[in-house]
């Protein structure tokens, strides 16, 4: 009876195991179960807007809206400087960035608590979730930067002062570094959220003040000599200008500072990770 058994564990097609390394962080398994992640993708933006009336055209009335109420309060009473191009389109193109990143980060920080009643019943490699939070969003980003371009077509058309320059090649990385951060940040606040619950709503105000730390609203060359070193440290500052820069033609750009977002996002990234491999051996008792 024991020789049947041991014969038929080895026709077993996969074989869970402790893992007792820091480092063992089984990337090719998640690779593995791509579709898995294709259908929680799926799942994430049906949910998302399954009982509102109005559904996706969210998508293209909330940056409207806020890049309305940005240029209202922002630039006509408050009178911010623009760096002369066309306030809706200045701050339309840092809000979706923006909102591509906060939207991963507040996501992704919810992972544990939200899906705890799925983990505790099902095996399945636990980065999938948040991974495929941050695929979804690339939809709405992906909705969203078209809108951005109709808008900026239409201020090119009437003679406004925007043009493209090479560096709109780079958008490409400017999203890979965006979905890095958001996922690294995002995971580490998971992780942390299992024990410390208070971090669930310091989120959502910490990212109100990064995005007021970030030239989303104004521009580099409008903060003070003795406050810029607040924009040169905030690793989201050189994704946003390269942005404006490639598509608006305005913005302070170098590989050097690109570079630096480079390095900030793989260290995050890096820790985020373990500490979400750790965690999830035990978060079950914790949640």
């Amino acid at each position: 009876m024991d020789m049947m058994e041991e014969k038929a564990a080895e026709n077993w097609d996969l074989v869970i195991t402790p893992r007792k390394k820091w480092y063992d962080l089984q990337l090719r398994e998640v690779w593995r179960y791509r579709d898995l992640i294709s259908l929680f993708v799926r799942r994430d933006f049906v949910s998302r807007y399954k009982q509102t009336i109005l559904g996706p055209l969210w998508l293209i009335i909330q940056p409207i809206l806020n890049s309305l109420v940005f240029t209202v309060v922002f630039g006509n009473i408050a009178r911010l400087s623009t760096d002369g191009l066309p306030p809706m389109l200045f701050y339309m193109s840092a809000t979706v960035l923006w909102s591509y990143f906060s939207n991963c980060l507040t996501g992704t920080s919810q992972t544990f608590i939200q899906n705890a009643h799925l983990f505790g019943k099902v095996y399945f490699p636990r980065l999938v979730m948040p991974v495929s939070i941050v695929i979804s969003n690339l939809i709405t980003l992906a909705i969203q930067f078209a809108l951005f371009m109709g808008f900026r077509f239409y201020f090119s058309a009437v003679n406004a002062a925007v043009h493209f320059t090479p560096w709109a090649w780079a958008f490409p990385l400017l999203i890979l570094l965006m979905a890095g951060l958001g996922l690294g940040f995002g995971i580490i606040v998971s992780s942390l959220t299992t024990k410390y619950r208070d971090l669930n709503y310091l989120v959502s105000f910490g990212v109100s003040l990064w995005m007021y730390a970030t030239p989303v609203l104004y521009p580099v060359s409008s903060i003070p000599e003795s406050w810029r070193w607040i924009a040169v440290v905030n690793p989201i500052t050189p994704i946003v200008e390269t942005f404006r820069a490639g598509f608006l033609g305005q913005g302070t750009v170098s590989w050097a500072r690109l570079g630096y977002s480079g390095a900030f996002m793989l260290v995050v990234l890096i820790i985020g990770v373990v500490i979400f491999n750790r965690v999830e051996k035990t978060f079950i008792d914790t949640v």
